[in-house]
């Protein structure tokens, strides 16, 4: 098409809301000392009867590290190792499940008496093993290597290591190829000829394992020495929350709460943490990030050195460079969505692609998976974000629902130089000769196997009513915790709430809310997100999206309520989900059916009324979509619009905060002049 205005919403998430079966809930009720709304929540997820809540939730114990494949032969050959005094070093990755699984291991081998080192790559090194590095190991006298938290698909270094007459042992928690590299031992849940109960831990979780293994399968020796750093690598690499996990978790956390550890002590208190008592939440927003900031930023080696260290002055001095290093990846990461955002207002139809693709000079490699998460979140679709440096672009892509990272990326190989993911994540690097060749063919491959994408959903676990908002109600959910991936911390649906008074905290970062619901009257934080980022008035009615915590202020303890989402009272979901879907489609130029034309063309009764409702004050296309449709208009016709009225100068609008303002006029605008209108009422058959 030939002009520049495309309305840009803001993402309207599709909210899945449970109403848990009464039976079922009152099954499980009956079944166990669950309070009614883990009851619920239990239910909404999925559990409806009393056997699956304890298969999967109340895991009391981590199973025979033996039952794991190869576990016996790596326990075995490092004993040997050590008793032959051979010269060993661990390797591990740069993120916080790698630095946790190397500390657990590399200790423990030390405390053995083994000759052992231990070795990092730097991300500008990329993951895993790589020849360059083999070769520096060879150099250094290394006779065993052994992974973690990597080494499953080296297959070229592994064969490199035994040419070099050196020996490997693997223990990773990913999954495995058809082919298995050449080693010793590989020590991996996810093996085809894995016969353990449980498959699904992280690889620090392995590491632990392998040291409960090398000392006849002492778990509770295993646990009490690095439970700690286990549940904090859980945590980190968000895996799943669920059986076995959980208690490595539950029970890492209580260690990590009286541990003597000196880095982690140093490194509650730079977190601001001293005092609290730890959950997974502070684990998962104050520990994780700074360890995982020093492989993002700087070098993975100091997470390392501060989780060794015995000394607590050069713990705190190293927690302190963690901190400050944590702060400059926060400005790095605000830096790059704020190019980002400047790219969207230059070039607004990139957020119409079926899947969004930023790209940019120099942005740094370690913040750009953050990135693309934001942005995924922020509009609703999959997300490339990626940076050109030195002729190459290195990529990280994030999703959600149908769309696959990994078999997208397969799509496109042959102009890609190296590439690796998962359904919802990946990365890749290619010549940047080929970026412009990339993004078609990546839109191509949407196009071809994704009609309709998928819509970003929230799961809410069921509406709130008052006799579940009491805090002893809100209080019993901590039976259900520690939360985490595939169990997460519930979201309830809060209808019609009134907005009492709304203002900003302390530097516009956050905004604070008195609501009312039915005859009660709530404090509500929206974190992140000043008043008017989102988009909310005081005085009118709006369904929510929360979290419930307890506020204990001056003896008193009440309910206070944090927003996730909002969205209008009356705003009606289905319609809003196809019209963006068919708004999209037609800023892209796509073939309609006749008749979507004929609806989403808007006469100019219809004109003047939305344009009078703009006049009164700066709205988002959100806030004006119920006052449309109570007119008997759609959302398509809304956006069509807007999308007239900035065309011809009546309004000016911002496709980063969706804000559509009035300007003011010298003389009357003839919509006739309308490229967009014309364009409109000729596919709609209309003269």
């Amino acid at each position: 098409m030939g002009w520049g205005w495309y309305f840009i919403m803001k993402c309207v998430k599709k909210w899945k809301i449970h109403r848990p079966d009464p039976e079922h809930v009152a099954e499980i009720r009956n079944a166990g000392d669950f309070s009614e709304i883990c009851c619920r929540v239990l239910v909404s997820q999925g559990y409806i009867h009393p056997q699956q809540i304890a298969d999967v939730l109340n895991c009391q114990q981590l199973s025979d590290p033996f039952l794991i494949c190869d576990m016996q032969k790596a326990a075995d050959l490092l004993n040997q190792a050590i008793e032959d005094q051979k010269k060993i070093c661990v390797y591990g990755d740069y993120d916080c499940d790698g630095v946790m699984s190397t500390v657990i291991l590399y200790s423990f081998l030390a405390e053995m008496g083994a000759d052992v080192s231990w070795r990092i790559p730097e991300r500008s090194e990329g993951y895993g093993l790589n020849p360059a590095v083999v070769r520096e190991m060879y150099d250094a006298g290394t006779e065993l290597i052994v992974t973690v938290d990597n080494g499953i698909s080296a297959i070229p270094e592994s064969k490199l290591i035994h040419e070099l007459g050196m020996e490997l042992i693997i223990t990773d928690h990913h999954q495995p190829g058809e082919e298995l590299p050449e080693a010793l031992a590989i020590v991996d849940a996810h093996r085809m000829d894995n016969i353990s109960p449980f498959r699904l831990y992280c690889g620090a979780g392995i590491a632990l394992l392998l040291v409960a293994a090398m000392n006849d399968g002492d778990l509770q020796m295993a646990m009490e020495q690095f439970g700690d750093l286990a549940a904090i690598a859980t945590i980190a690499d968000v895996v799943s929350l669920t059986g076995e996990n959980r208690f490595l978790v539950s029970r890492g956390l209580e260690y990590l709460e009286n541990t003597e550890r000196a880095g982690l002590i140093a490194l509650r208190e730079v977190s601001g943490l001293s005092g609290r008592t730890l959950d997974a939440g502070c684990v998962a927003f104050g520990i994780a990030p700074r360890i995982n900031a020093a492989g993002r930023m700087m070098s993975p080696k100091l997470a390392v050195e501060l989780m060794l260290t015995e000394d607590p002055e050069i713990a705190k001095n190293l927690a302190e460079q963690l901190n400050q290093i944590n702060a400059e990846r926060k400005e790095t990461e605000a830096e790059t969505v704020h190019a980002i955002e400047q790219q969207i207002r230059q070039q607004p139809e990139l957020l119409h692609e079926r899947v969004l693709l930023f790209v940019g000079k120099d942005w740094h490699a370690g913040v750009i998976g953050i990135v693309a998460s934001r942005m995924q979140e922020r509009y609703g679709k999959p997300c490339f974000v990626m940076s050109v440096q030195d002729g190459h672009g290195h990529c990280s892509a994030r999703s959600f629902g149908r769309f696959h990272i990994f078999n997208a990326l397969t799509a496109c190989a042959d102009l890609l130089e190296k590439f690796g993911g998962h359904p919802s994540a990946g990365g890749f690097s290619l010549k940047e000769e080929n970026i412009p060749a990339f993004r078609k063919a990546l839109q191509a491959h949407a196009a071809k196997n994704y009609e309709d994408m998928p819509f970003l959903e929230v799961h809410v676990a069921c509406p709130l009513e008052p006799a579940i908002m009491t805090p002893e109600s809100v209080d019993s959910l901590q039976q259900l915790a520690p939360f985490g991936a595939e169990h997460p911390e519930p979201v309830f649906l809060a209808e019609n709430v009134f907005v009492q008074s709304i203002q900003a905290t302390t530097n516009n970062t956050h905004t604070r809310m008195m609501i009312r619901l039915g005859n009660q009257t709530y404090k509500a934080m929206f974190f992140s997100r000043s008043p008017e980022q989102t988009g909310i008035i005081a005085g009118r009615y709006y369904h929510m999206l929360v979290r419930m915590k307890l506020n204990e202020y001056q003896g008193r303890t009440s309910v206070e309520l944090t927003v996730q989402d909002v969205r209008p009272a009356g705003l009606q979901q289905i319609k809003i989900l196809n019209a963006m879907q068919i708004y999209d489609k037609y800023c892209r130029g796509e073939h309609l059916p006749g008749e979507y034309y004929q609806a989403m063309c808007p006469g100019k009764p219809e004109l003047v009324m939305i344009y009078q409702e703009i006049a009164k004050r700066p709205v988002t296309s959100e806030e004006l979509a119920p006052f449309v449709m109570q007119r008997n208009m759609n959302y398509c016709k809304l956006l069509l619009a807007l999308d007239i009225f900035q065309e011809l100068g009546l309004i000016t609008y911002d496709p980063v905060t969706d804000i559509a303002e009035c300007v003011p006029v010298t003389q009357k605008a003839d919509l006739e002049n309308s490229e967009i209108l014309r364009n409109i009422r000729e596919l709609a058959g209309l003269k």
